[in-house]
């Protein structure tokens, strides 16, 4: 596990070095590392590039495969709420992290349910669509 920690903190590094948030994620099945990732939110212009969610989408192109239910994920700092969702998304078994996280957001977006015509429709798309999945 020690290998884990110390390949955790070369990624981070490498996120330092490049101008992001230092956090790094591996993913482990079978006590082999699958994917490994740091934040590029900034570098590359994209809000979703945090280490977690790159980590699950290598992971999930190695397995081929969005459910990692074998998988373990490690991490530097304790996973944001968005990261969060998406680690129980793709059913990860077991997160480690080394550092809790500490910030603190200030949530802005409102959101708001419609009522349409169009919502009976949806709604029957929905059960029909897990009806023929069954």
């Amino acid at each position: 596990m020690n290998d884990y920690f110390e390949k955790l903190i070369e990624l981070s590094q490498k996120a330092s070095e490049i101008g992001e948030v230092p956090v790094a994620a591996l993913i482990v099945i079978n006590n082999k590392i699958i994917a490994t990732s740091y934040n590029s939110r900034h570098d590359d212009g994209n809000p979703l590039n945090h280490a977690e969610v790159k980590c699950i989408i290598k992971a999930s192109e190695v397995l081929k495969d969005w459910r990692l239910n074998e998988c373990d994920l490690y991490v530097t700092l304790e996973p944001c709420d968005m990261c969060k969702r998406i680690i129980e998304e793709s059913r990860i078994k077991k997160v480690y992290y080394m550092v809790p996280s500490t910030k603190k957001v200030c949530r802005k977006t409102s959101y708001q349910q419609i009522n349409s015509v169009f919502n009976a429709k949806y709604i029957n798309l929905l059960k029909t669509f897990f009806k023929n999945k069954r």
